[in-house]
């Protein structure tokens, strides 16, 4: 098959070059009714906990506002959640002993290189808690989805990701949707924080969200590279144990940059002050910290199912579905201005999705007749062996 399906994953995209031999029988009715491509039930759940995870930023951008100021501990907070995944991951592995433990586990090569993709991670979570401090949620939200346009990127560089025009023409809408946000002066910009600081914030969005288009499209390699499996199991979805020690190894390093981070700038004997002088009170500093951890390790979770169960491209689309939702959140509960340039940036961006979206359901109906006339020709070349094989 010449074109792969961008939203597929790579065992799904070998397969689909690979034409199975199947008899005459069974290959005609599929050439009758040609199977359309569902995303398995792991992707839908996936995609349904990036969603639900939408308020992570929403409690992050709480905590700024009530009087947090420390910068390490909100990208923590964006990464620490992973010892929630130990609970249901020690199921998992007890539940599939009988196929071997160790056949189970992370192979040592990808353990390192998750480790080191997580120190990464850590440093975008930083970069992005940088902005978020100077930029109100919805203009942060939609710098993050910039972050699309750089997954698409570093996808066509190292993952062999090819453009369409409904692709390209989706990155460069979401390019330049955030543009749009330095229209007119102090467009955007919340009371009391100066051109200057807004501007720095804006500069670290975008490079949060670049940073963050690099992370996606190395895991995606990571797993292809380091987690590859063989025989019949190489065609199937991976186990969701792998999803989730993926994201915990991960965790646990960006954890540790983090921790560093936040020792290094004498954050620990400042939490109890910061916590006394919290705007919603000390109790519900602590509720903020804790939920937000909890809201973000949903979110990465998520992101990191669709990016080993499908590819990294449909997680950050997924990201990207994320800003209308945080929008509507911002102006709900933290009665944030939805202006002008934010109205058309958004609007940008929406447009950018569905032309991706529309772009993907059409390559997947040029995937479909192609490989319908490959079976076809299958078919009629058996039935001509078969004819000149008859006595």
């Amino acid at each position: 098959m010449a074109t792969i399906i961008a939203g597929a994953s790579p065992a799904m995209q070998e397969a689909a070059k690979t034409p199975t031999a199947s008899p005459p029988r069974a290959t005609a009715a599929s050439t009758a009714s040609p199977a359309r491509y569902r995303p398995s039930p792991l992707v839908i759940f996936s995609a349904c906990l990036v969603l639900i995870g939408a308020g992570g930023p929403l409690l992050l951008r709480v905590y700024f506002v009530h009087g947090g100021q420390r910068l390490w501990l909100s990208a923590l907070l964006q990464i620490s959640g992973w010892p929630l995944l130990l609970p249901p991951l020690c199921v998992s592995l007890f539940r599939g002993r009988r196929h071997g433990i160790a056949n189970l586990l992370l192979p040592p090569r990808l353990v390192v290189a998750a480790a080191v993709l997580g120190g990464f991670y850590a440093v975008s979570c930083y970069v992005y808690a940088m902005g978020s401090q100077a930029l109100p949620l919805s203009t942060s939200s939609l710098l993050l989805a910039t972050q699309l346009a750089f997954t698409a990127v570093f996808a066509f560089l190292f993952v062999g990701l090819r453009f369409t025009p409904f692709s390209a023409n989706a990155v460069l809408l979401l390019i330049i949707g955030p543009a749009v946000l330095g229209v007119g002066p102090g467009a955007g910009k919340p009371a009391g924080v100066t051109s200057k600081a807004y501007w720095t914030g804006f500069c670290e969005g975008i490079a949060a969200a670049a940073l963050a288009g690099l992370v996606l499209p190395l895991v995606e390699v990571s797993m292809e590279r380091y987690g590859r499996r063989t025989g019949p199991a190489a065609r199937a979805p991976p186990p969701y144990s792998t999803v989730m020690q993926m994201q915990a190894v991960m965790g646990a390093a960006g954890t540790l940059v983090c921790l560093l981070g936040m020792a290094i700038k004498s954050d620990f004997g400042a939490l109890r002050s910061e916590a006394a002088a919290f705007g919603l009170g000390e109790t519900k500093y602590y509720l903020v910290l804790v939920w937000d951890a909890v809201s973000w390790q949903l979110l990465n979770l998520g992101i990191m199912g669709l990016i080993t169960c499908a590819s990294s491209l449909l997680a950050g689309i997924m990201i990207a579905v994320l800003l209308p939702l945080s929008q509507i959140l911002a102006v709900l509960f933290l009665h944030e201005k939805f202006d002008g340039p934010k109205g058309i940036a958004l609007v940008l961006s929406l447009w950018g999705f569905a032309s991706y979206m529309y772009g993907e359901k059409v390559q997947q109906k040029k995937a479909e007749a192609q490989k319908s006339e490959l079976l076809q020709q299958q078919v009629a070349s058996k039935t001509e062996d078969i004819e000149l094989a008859a006595p």
